[in-house]
């Protein structure tokens, strides 16, 4: 039972919102504000229901009798120079989204084993931006002196690179590296991308937690575990790690989105995902050509791509809300 001191009698009395948060975490808190925003609990279950699809993508690939990756020039309409026979771009019950101009590949299963590259290359991306940027930034405000400032130099001069000039410059040397070292074609654009965004991603999230541990480092649960004597591990990792959880979740859920639509952009501009491998990116290249005849080739992977990063970027606001109650947008 919580109670409430009136000012004009100096008595307690019972407080219902009081009562109602008392005793409850910041996770519980975080997640009561969450289930409060309708359109986040929609992308949430979006979101979620996309990351299963992409899981058993396989199975239900398998399971409808499709494949991504073989041709049906039964699907094709020879006269009319190779274009998908029948409305829609083909649209039937053998192929519930169409087929694919010229090639006659399943654009259903295409567009599930995209999401899987996407999301793929996107999450692992972020992994690793995360502990790298974390790492660097709690080091590099809890030191300070001459590493703080050697990586405050470094970030200036990574985040000074083009960042779309040097992808599109260095995507022939390093896949062509990655297989002189024995890696597939395939494999080695997926960790040319993922070695990029890991490369230009770090230094954002480094300085958000370096200013964040700046602020902690100060406090005094901190100075506290100073002063007794606790090792710089303990430090570092019981009383300030902990405390940078919200922002490090913001940032992720941000950081997603916006990789998955560079990983798109890359992909149509011929220096992201080849073929075969499916990419969303590649299916819009390919589907400018046909836009006048077949438009839904278009619409088909641009809704997709739309609605994964739109339900994304609504996510992550709403996460910000929540773990920041006082810079939410309803405060």
């Amino acid at each position: 039972m919580s109670f409430q001191v009136d000012s004009s009698t100096g008595t307690a009395t019972n407080d219902p919102s009081v009562t109602s948060f008392a005793g409850l975490s910041l996770r519980a808190l975080a997640w009561r504000r969450l289930k409060r925003d309708k359109a986040a609990v929609v992308a949430m279950v979006f979101l979620i229901l996309v990351a299963l699809i992409t899981i058993f993508t396989p199975w239900i690939v398998g399971a409808l009798g499709l494949d991504p990756f073989t041709f049906d020039q039964e699907a094709l309409d020879p006269a009319l120079g190779s274009i998908p026979a029948g409305p829609w771009g083909g649209i039937s019950w053998d192929h519930p989204l169409g087929v694919e101009p010229l090639t006659g590949r399943d654009i259903f299963a295409r567009l599930l084993y995209g999401a899987r590259v996407s999301l793929f290359i996107a999450s692992v991306s972020v992994l690793f931006i995360v502990i790298i940027g974390t790492t660097v930034g709690i080091s590099a405000a809890y030191k300070g002196g001459w590493l703080d400032t050697l990586i405050g130099r470094l970030t200036d001069l990574i985040l000074a690179f083009p960042f779309l000039l040097i992808l599109i410059a260095l995507s022939p040397v390093l896949t062509q590296r990655l297989e002189a070292f024995g890696v597939s074609p395939e494999w080695s654009r997926f960790l040319y991308l993922i070695i990029v965004f890991v490369f230009f991603g770090w230094p954002y999230l480094a300085r958000l937690i370096r200013g964040q541990v700046l602020s902690l480092r100060e406090r005094e649960f901190v100075e506290a575990a100073v002063a007794t004597g606790a090792p710089t591990r303990r430090i570092l990792f019981k009383e300030i790690l902990p405390n940078l959880w919200a922002p490090i979740i913001v940032y992720a859920t941000i950081s997603l989105p916006t990789l998955i639509a560079a990983e798109a952009v890359l992909s149509y501009l011929g220096v992201g995902i080849i073929e075969p491998t499916p990419s969303w990116g590649k299916m819009l290249s390919d589907s400018v050509r046909y836009f006048v005849i077949i438009p839904s080739y278009l619409f088909i992977p641009g809704t997709a791509l739309f609605l994964v990063v739109f339900a994304f970027n609504v996510f992550g606001d709403a996460i910000r809300d929540a773990l920041d109650p006082r810079g939410s947008r309803n405060s």
